[in-house]
């Protein structure tokens, strides 16, 4: 509709062809004219940003001049007034109309800064009001604020100086959830416990950060530079926290930092170093810690160039990125070429790298805080799946329970290094590889991680209790967060919404997929692990499963945990390939045929005939593309209701588990009882 109105199709043709209300197309229409104008009467770049003063030459007289120089001096004059009235008034009409200054910049093709030094010289700025909740029966005082340009005067005068601005993690999605809005109310109760007045700015209803009485002044506005800094500086807070909102605050602390805000906690410059990659890279390679070998793309010749060296699978890297977005595992040069095209889309400002990826090695994490660079906290969980799946999608264990001691010792000297280089001064997440106790380094977040609430119960020390003290330079209390001693286990297990996603592949990849988690206790990791599967959305007990395990390998490592189901008496069905693998090793097995074979005991027939309790699907591929067999038994089961698992590890753990433990063993204790 918009580009039809820029080409001037008539609301009246619009409307036949969409059925939407011409009042409606009309207001749209006033959005469109605007557009116009303000390219119209902000046409040139030098009208923008170059606001001459009286000092300059344009406006100095030169003692020589004669009165015709002095009367083309005066036109001049006058008609740079004429401009800039014209200007300031479409400004003010765009404002009206909801335009942000970087909507007017792209229009008007000089940058958001300039627009934003234009709009506050000319005294164009917003009013906050106070969100009527009385429907104007009685005057409204609630402590729920916005901007707007449509008022005329502000409800409320600006607060303390003693106060901190909280960003919060603005709309949910997928990879920005509850977790960091733990962190972000967290971090808000610790700073009223100091003694400080709080700011939070959210624009999400459904968060406890948006409660009315967790803050002293609550603002309901997007999370965007525009919007930070119309608060910021009618507030004048001490500062800001970015740090326990996510990515979308962090990736603000460039530019926010460009605009004069004093940032609370790690500065800027360390977090566009840790958020870019070509840079983390660059710190790693200095301070000679080991990563998997890397190089930032120039042109997707010289990236084929790099995977036909390294050789495939490779890892497409975008910076600053939400939820591993865009990032990829490319297994053939015509996989890589399309990765590389979707992540210069997303991250266009920032470079890719593509590192080698590096196969069957464990992932591990560490949540931390960090006081000037030391380390003064810290939890180290270990991945149930090897590394390729989004640790937002991962089953996490506390504390590590297949973790050498050798690669703890490692991980914990690592991430005191990259704290001190980085001087961290607050919370972080560093996430590294481990494979025969070589450690080496995948990404660092100096940040909050959608891990620090799980961390922070299992171990029963709120990280960001003590994040929000070191940010405000605050003595810190002797910690005794001691997670190896602990006599209990904490999983992590991700939630996925694939039964509503009517079409999607349920696959795990490194591009985060889950849209919640639960985290549960138990005495041992069985214990746990079969809590938190339960949890979210596993049956037991399985009395039957349909097996397809992938590649040769995959069968082979399976192996063992057939032989549990089978001694279990589980019967098991497979896909033709496994079947014959399993009967050959002494496994009882019923082959069903392949969906697309289309018949009628076909592996996606039984599933939809309830015949499984449990589905068992191993990719051949990272990220196949097209809609494979494999497809067919995976979205039946989604579609069915029937819990699926789709990685090799976490298949035989959880065989595993359900062969060491009854559901009649899964004790139902409260958080409180176990012992801290």
């Amino acid at each position: 509709i918009h580009r039809a109105m820029q080409e001037g199709m008539s609301i009246e043709q619009i409307h036949e062809l969409s059925h939407i209300d011409p009042w409606f197309l009309a207001k749209l229409k006033n959005i469109v004219d605007v557009e116009k104008r303000i390219q119209k009467v902000c046409h040139s770049r030098e009208d923008c940003h170059s606001e001459r003063s009286e000092e300059s030459p344009c406006f100095s007289r030169d003692p020589s001049a004669t009165p015709q120089d002095d009367y083309h001096l005066n036109q001049f004059v006058n008609n740079l007034e004429s401009k800039n009235s014209n200007k300031i008034e479409i400004i003010k009409e765009a404002k009206l109309l909801g335009f942000s200054d970087l909507q007017i910049a792209k229009l008007t093709n000089v940058t958001e800064k300039e627009v934003r030094k234009f709009r506050t010289k000319h005294g164009i700025l917003p009013i906050t009001k106070q969100i009527d909740t009385l429907a104007a029966e009685f005057p409204a005082k609630t402590n729920y604020l916005y901007n707007t340009y449509n008022a005329c005067e502000n409800d409320v005068q600006p607060g303390t100086k003693r106060s901190v601005m909280v960003l919060g993690s603005g709309s949910y999605r997928i990879g920005s959830s509850v977790e960091f809005d733990w962190c972000c109310v967290n971090t808000v109760q610790a700073l009223r416990r100091l003694g400080f007045s709080t700011i939070m700015v959210n624009c999400n209803p459904e968060t406890v950060s948006t409660d009315f009485d967790e803050c002293d002044r609550l603002y309901f506005e997007e999370i965007t530079l525009e919007r930070v800094l119309d608060i910021y500086e009618r507030e004048q807070p001490m500062g800001i926290i970015l740090a326990v909102g996510g990515q979308t605050a962090n990736n603000l602390a460039i530019k926010l930092a460009e605009n004069g805000v004093n940032i609370l906690g790690t500065q800027a410059s360390s977090i566009d170093q840790a958020e870019d990659r070509h840079k983390f890279s660059k710190l790693l390679d200095d301070l000679k810690i080991s990563q998997p070998q890397w190089r930032e793309l120039k042109t997707i010749k010289e990236a084929l160039e790099f995977a036909d060296k390294v050789g495939y699978p490779v890892l497409v890297r975008p910076s600053y990125v939400l939820s591993g977005a865009a990032m990829a595992t490319a297994m053939n040069d015509e996989q890589l070429t399309k990765f590389l095209e979707k992540a210069a889309d997303v991250s266009p400002e920032h470079p890719v790298v593509i590192s080698k990826f590096i196969l069957d090695a464990k992932e591990i994490e560490l949540d931390g805080v960090a006081k000037q660079g030391n380390l003064a906290a810290y939890v180290i969980s270990e991945h149930v799946e090897n590394a390729g799946v989004h640790s937002g999608d991962a089953t996490m264990v506390v504390p590590p329970q297949r973790t050498y001691l050798e690669t703890i010792r490692q991980v914990k000297k690592i991430a005191s290094r990259v704290a001190q280089a980085l001087q961290i001064n607050g919370p972080f997440n560093i996430q590294f590889l481990a494979k025969d106790n070589d450690v080496s380094v995948i990404e660092c977040n100096l940040r909050s991680s959608r891990s620090f609430p799980f961390v922070s119960k299992v171990c029963g020390t709120n990280l960001i209790d003590i994040a929000a003290k070191v940010m405000l330079d605050w003595p810190i209390p002797e910690i005794t967060l001691k997670p190896f001693n602990m006599e209990y286990v904490g999983v992590k297990a991700p939630q996925f919404s694939f039964t509503r996603l009517k079409g999607a592949d349920p696959t795990l990849s490194v591009e985060m997929a889950s849209t919640g988690e639960v985290g549960c206790i138990g005495e041992d990791f069985e214990e746990a692990f079969l809590k938190a599967m339960l949890s979210v959305g596993f049956k037991l007990p399985i009395k039957s499963v349909l097996i397809s395990a992938g590649p040769t390998k995959s069968k082979a490592k399976f192996l063992p945990a057939a032989r549990m189901l089978n001694e279990n008496k589980i019967t098991i069905y497979a896909t033709e390939g496994t079947a014959k693998f399993l009967n050959e090793n002494g496994i009882a097995t019923q082959t069903v045929n392949w969906p697309l074979e289309e018949t009628n005991d076909s592996a996606d027939k039984l599933i939809m005939d309830g015949k499984v309790d449990l589905v068992i699907n191993i990719p051949k591929n990272f990220q196949a593309q097209e809609l494979t067999n494999g497809y067919r038994i995976r979205r039946a089961a989604a579609d069915f209701g029937v819990p699926l698992i789709t990685n090799l590890q976490l298949a035989k753990r959880f065989v595993q588990s359900i062969a060491k433990k009854d559901i009649e063993e899964l004790l139902c204790k409260p958080w409180s009882e176990y012992t801290f």
